[in-house]
This record gives C-alpha cells, structure tokens and sequence, in this order.
C-alpha cells in the first residue's frame, strides 16, 4: 500500500487526544542522561519539544516520511529531517528511540524492532505506541463500505493484522532485551462538534481513501459513512460523543 498523504492541520485538530498517549508512553522511558533522542515520525513536530524538555542535553533527532508532516515540524522550529522508518538504523550514540503511532502504517514493522534492538547500544531504551482498535466501528465501518460494489476494488487500506496484539510484541521485543513493558489502555474520548468521529478518522484512517479517490468520490464516500458512524457512536444529550479508543503500547530497555 501506498502510504498516504498527510493533512497536518487535520491532524491537529484532536491535538489533546493524540498527545496524551505520547506522554504516557514517554513518563514509562527511565533513560537520565542519553546523548541522542530519536522521535521517528515526528509528524508535525508538535510533541518533539518535550523530549527536548525531558532531556535538554540530549541531541534530539526528529523524522519523518511526509514531506508535509516535516515541513510542518520545521515551521514550529523543530529540525525535522525526511526519512522512512523502513530505511531507518539507529546511529551508535542513540540511546532513546521514541515512535508514536506510527508503526500501524509500516507492515513490516514486527520485521524490524529486532534489528533496531540490535542496533541500539547498550542500556538504550526504546518506546512505542500504536493504535489497536482496527476492529471497532470506526475501521470495520470503513472496510464494509469500501467492500459495496460503488466502492469494491477502488481503494488499498490496511490488513486488520498490520498491529500485533501486546503478547506478540512482548516476545519480540523479549528476545533483544532485558527489560520489557508492554500494555494496553482504552482511551474513552470525549469527542464534540458535527460528525466527530468522522474528523477524527478523516486525519488518519480515511488518508488513503481521500488519496484514491477524485474529490467528489471522497466527498460521496465520507458522505455515506457519516450515518453509519452517528449510528455506531451516537451523540449524547449534551451534544458529545464518547469514542472508545485502545492502543498498544511498549517499552524496551536493551542489555
């Protein structure tokens, strides 16, 4: 699959939400002094600044694949550099390597956490989160739709098992490491204003529905999801709607 493209304002539209699993995932990392800090997938760079916080001596490296994601980190004054994960090996004084919700978009990412563990000197820390709700309503929503004949054939997403389940990653990441922390969490978000889960998955679900389709298709399509998810999520009387939402997280530290 092609990876999408990216809207970073969109994205930043539930800006609260997005960043509240980075910083949990961030206070589970016990590194004191590292020397460098890799955020990769830095997006638009809004969260690369507390690792710069965290650890103010450290050299802070931020990438990430989408040319739009990087220039919206260099314009909030972050270094951000182009690079795809895929391609990525950590440098030999990397001691901390943060990624966020971004291995979900790489299928090949169980592949390799053992060759970035083993890449990593020792004693380095390594933390990820990614999302695991691809069978809630508002990814199965999405998969049924594009299965009717209107849609059949005309768009690529992603395979249900592109994200392992915690106990997976767990032994993978066992294999490379001496401390391993893995967990999961259900975030129960508090969503408002029209179609609000329709906007959030519109930032990152639908991205490779919108890069497939001519503008008009799109807008027919999120047309017709749009009653399927007031459906699955319904507004509650104070005009806000509650979107259950789980992520994986885990936390390595190497020997």
């Amino acid at each position: 699959m092609t990876a999408p493209t990216w809207d970073p304002a969109l994205y930043l539209d539930f800006d609260d939400h997005r960043s509240r699993p980075f910083r949990d995932l961030l206070a589970r990392v016990g590194a004191t002094s590292p020397r460098r800090v890799v955020d990769l997938g830095c997006g638009p760079g809004h969260l690369t600044d507390l690792l710069s916080a965290r650890w103010p001596e450290a050299q802070v490296t931020a990438l990430d694949s989408s040319p739009d994601m990087v220039a919206a980190a260099r314009e909030r004054g972050v270094a951000a550099e182009l690079a795809d994960v895929v391609d990525w090996t950590p440098a030999p004084d990397t001691d901390v390597v943060i990624t966020n919700a971004v291995l979900q978009w790489v299928p090949s990412h169980p592949r390799l956490l053992p060759r970035w563990l083993e890449a990593l000197p020792s004693r380095a820390w390594f933390a990820m989160q990614v999302p695991g709700n691809f069978d809630a309503p508002s990814h199965v929503l999405i998969r049924e739709l594009l299965a009717e004949p209107r849609w059949q054939g005309s768009v690529q997403v992603r395979a249900e098992t592109t994200v392992p389940e915690p106990a997976e990653y767990a032994e993978i990441l066992a294999a490379h490491a001496v401390h391993v922390d893995v967990w999961e969490t259900t975030y129960l978000q508090r969503l408002t204003g029209d179609d609000p889960v329709l906007q959030w998955v519109s930032g990152t679900a639908l991205r490779p529905v919108r890069d497939a389709l001519p503008a008009d298709d799109y807008a027919a399509f999120r047309a017709e999801l749009a009653p399927r998810l007031r459906a699955a999520y319904p507004v509650r009387g104070d005009g806000s709607t509650w979107f259950p939402f789980r992520r994986i997280f885990a936390v390595a530290q190497t020997g």
